[in-house]
This record gives structure tokens, sequence and C-alpha cells, in this order.
């Protein structure tokens, strides 16, 4: 992976709306092959879905699929086999951003933690992430969250700790924003009912909004993405072409300006229908059968 500042600048003075599906795809292709921050790892194949127990051999078939295009990959829990995919990643020489998946279920959070902080004190941590939007779900108390994350940071005093939520509730919840080393924001136009057109001045004053509630803290954006396929909402509109060029603003943006994004999502899965509606099912840069979608 290079980083081509003179295909990046011709890519960030391209009007997208120009271009033909064709052209699209080729510029697609382009920064796909110059390589991104990271990758949000979507590990669960067709049939599957959270709860089932993850295979060592879906978990590499599919980072070997990324590792060519991404130094960074996410993961999202530590039991049921995703703590296989920082073990695996840092064996294929990528960085990790290990997240703990917090719920209602005190059992399953306690498991959760306690994978995370065995991971990162064997050195599969490159950054630990206690808790994804639990927060926005309201899943546990603001003193509940502040526990675990005052545990992993006490377990694991070398590794940098944060929490992933909507990049607002860093604002409204100044005593999480204080405890995080680092700022986790995921930051959705796409969600919040946004034009393609204006996505990405819409995504930096998300990115800007994370930056001045963290006070000098590092803001990395843990998610972002749009999806392919399915239902509008408002005047945001899934289509191939949408993807792509959010794609391209998104990846230009994040090399012109050195911000750390991880892409949502590596891979198609069908499970998230149930959650998200129809769209859930079409975030990924590949569909479901693991074939690149452009």
């Amino acid at each position: 992976m290079s980083f081509n500042a003179d295909k990046i600048l011709a890519l960030a003075g391209k009007n997208l709306q120009g271009l033909s599906y064709q052209q699209l795809a080729e510029s697609f292709q382009e920064l796909l092959q110059d390589g991104m921050h990271g990758l949000c790892f979507s590990p669960y194949v067709e049939g599957q879905e959270p709860g089932d127990t993850l295979t060592e051999a879906q978990i590499r078939r599919r980072l070997e699929i990324i590792r060519p295009y991404s130094k960074w990959v996410r993961s999202f829990s530590c039991t049921e086999g995703n703590e296989l995919i920082p073990i695996i990643a840092k064996e294929m020489g990528m960085k990790t951003l290990v997240g703990a998946w917090l719920g209602k279920d005190d059992q399953i959070n306690q498991k959760e933690v306690e994978g995370l902080i065995k991971l990162a004190k064997e050195g599969y941590v490159d950054i630990a992430a206690v808790g994804n939007e639990v927060m926005y779900r309201k899943d546990l108390t603001e003193d509940q969250l502040l526990d675990f994350i005052e545990k992993v940071k006490k377990e694991t005093p070398k590794t940098p700790i944060g929490y992933v939520d909507a990049y607002y509730e860093f604002e409204k919840r100044p005593r999480i924003t204080e405890v995080c080393d680092v700022i986790l924001a995921n930051c959705y136009p796409y969600w919040e009912g946004c034009a393609l057109d204006y996505s990405l001045l819409y995504i930096k004053d998300m990115y800007n909004r994370a930056l001045k509630a963290g006070n000098g803290k590092k803001v990395i954006i843990t998610e972002t993405g749009w999806p392919s396929q399915g239902t509008p909402l408002y005047g945001a509109v899934p289509s191939d072409e949408n993807f792509m060029k959010y794609y391209i603003n998104i990846q230009t943006w994040s090399k012109m300006d050195s911000v750390d994004i991880f892409y949502f999502s590596s891979f198609d899965e069908s499970w998230k229908v149930g959650a998200e509606g129809d769209v859930g099912a079409y975030w990924g840069l590949w569909d479901k059968d693991e074939k690149l979608k452009y």
C-alpha cells in the first residue's frame, strides 16, 4: 500500500457527478489498490449471526482477502471465536482495534472484558474499545460503562483505551470523553438522512464536533459507510453509484487530511436486515459471497 499524492489530488479535484458508472468503478479501484487506514471486519458468513461461533478457517480466509487493502482491522467482540480475529490479524502483519461487546447481560459483559484484557496482555491489541454504542442503545448506565473502562485501563496500562459511540455522545457525556485515551467516533451521514452530495461536508462537521469534545485527544472515525442497496432514508439514497462516490470522497479526505478512518464494512452480512432494515445487508466492499462489488 502506498499513498500516491498525485493520484489522490487528481481524485480530489474530480467532479464525481459527471462520471459514468465505469469511471466511478475505475476511481474506486484505484483508491482501493492504494490502500486504506482501516476496515471494520465482518466475520459472519451467509446463514450465521451473532451468537454463532466463528471458525478459524473463515476468519483466516476473510482476513486474507482484505489484508492487501488495509493496515488496520477492527473487531467487535472477544468471545464466540471473535477473539481469534486479532490473533490471526497480527500474524498477518495487520494492526488491531479490538472491541469488547457490552450489552444488558452482565455475565456476557464480564466474559467480553476479560477476553479483551487477556488479548491486550498477550500483545494482540493496538487499541482497545470497551463497548460499542452502549449509550446510544441505553444498554448500560454511564457509571456501569465507566467501571468497565476503568477496569480495562487498570489491567492494561500500556494499551490505549477508548469507547465507541456516535460522535455526538462525546459532547453529551464528558465523563466518558475524559476517561478515554482516544475518541472512537461513529460518523454516518447516511443514518442522519443526508443526501450524498452533502455527505462529505456533513462528516467533516461530525468529526470536528468530536475533536472539539475531545479537547485535544486524537479522534478516530471507527465507522462510516454507505449502503449499496435498500430503501432511501430521507435524502440519503442507497445505490452502487452513491456507494462508490461516498467511498471515493471519504478515502480521499482520509489521505489528504490524515484522518484515521475504519470503513464500514468489509463484507455484506445478511443477518443485519433485522436491526437495520433492508439496507443493513449492503454495507460491504465485498458482497456476501466475498466477491469485490466493483
